[in-house]
């Protein structure tokens, strides 16, 4: 059985104590593939250094986040594509396999909407350039973000609406983008409401996920989440589609084989 982490932020100091033994309890339970996103520059170094000491089972993505978008925005974004550019043209098999995470978050601050909004719509069309999918972060912010995708919309734009929390209308119009949804813990919580209709949604529209370190599951909820935990989102899912784990795991591994293209 194999499993696929599409969201987890290894390279975190939330693992700098433990990365090795943590990275060992998912391998053995069976995720063996784990997709990484970026936040900003300040992270790229130790996003390298996690892929050469996993080389068979990480794969990296470039971009932007949104709550990382500031003043020096435009500085970062030249760094996006300054990295997609020189890994494009690198002689070695490295490679990034998604344009993420990238978005827009009013949660924390709405200082920077129109940064935000600006900065999400450019790594969508360096997305395009470079044939890649999108990984989307979206709090408190769907009209803005489906706003967005609409203007940018066509067979090019596809990829993963991580962390999905919305409603089944918000699904149905996630889906018509050419997104995945990435259901991690919070499909766990008691007041979670995504599980209430998840299975009026067609399987291969989903990917498994955890965000680790962040958003655990049921029971470690408060706790420091990790990519082995995706096994109490499986069994949920399980649970929730009626299904064998087994079943569950093979379809989201292929969705996500589809999205990154390995």
């Amino acid at each position: 059985m194999i499993i696929t982490d599409t969201h987890t932020h290894i390279y975190s100091e939330a693992f700098d104590e433990d990365q090795g033994a943590m990275m060992q309890r998912a391998i053995e339970s069976g995720i063996t593939r784990f997709f990484v996103p970026a936040i900003d520059s300040a992270y790229t170094k130790t996003m390298y250094e996690v892929e050469s000491r996993y080389p068979e089972h990480v794969f990296l993505m470039m971009g932007l986040h949104p709550t990382h978008v500031k003043e020096n925005y435009k500085e970062e974004l030249a760094h996006v594509e300054e990295e997609l550019e020189k890994r494009l043209h690198s002689k070695g098999d490295k490679k990034f396999y998604a344009v993420g995470e990238i978005g827009i978050d009013l949660y924390w601050d709405k200082t920077f909407l129109e940064q935000q909004k600006e900065a999400f719509r450019y790594q969508i069309q360096l997305a395009k350039k470079y044939k890649l999918p999108i990984v989307i972060h979206c709090r408190e912010s769907f009209e803005e973000i489906f706003e967005v995708l609409e203007s940018e919309k066509g067979d090019d734009l596809f990829g993963i609406f991580h962390c999905f929390t919305g409603t089944i209308e918000d699904a149905h119009r996630a889906i018509g983008f050419n997104m995945k949804l990435g259901i991690g813990g919070v499909v766990t919580f008691k007041n979670g409401k995504i599980d209430r209709f998840l299975n009026q949604i067609p399987l291969h529209n989903i990917v498994l996920e955890t965000d680790s370190p962040y958003l655990a599951p049921t029971p470690y909820r408060g706790k420091r989440n990790e990519s082995a935990y995706i096994i109490n989102v499986l069994n949920k899912l399980s649970e929730i589609y009626n299904m064998p784990v087994e079943e569950i795991a093979s379809v989201t591994t292929h969705n996500s084989k589809e999205i990154f293209g390995v």
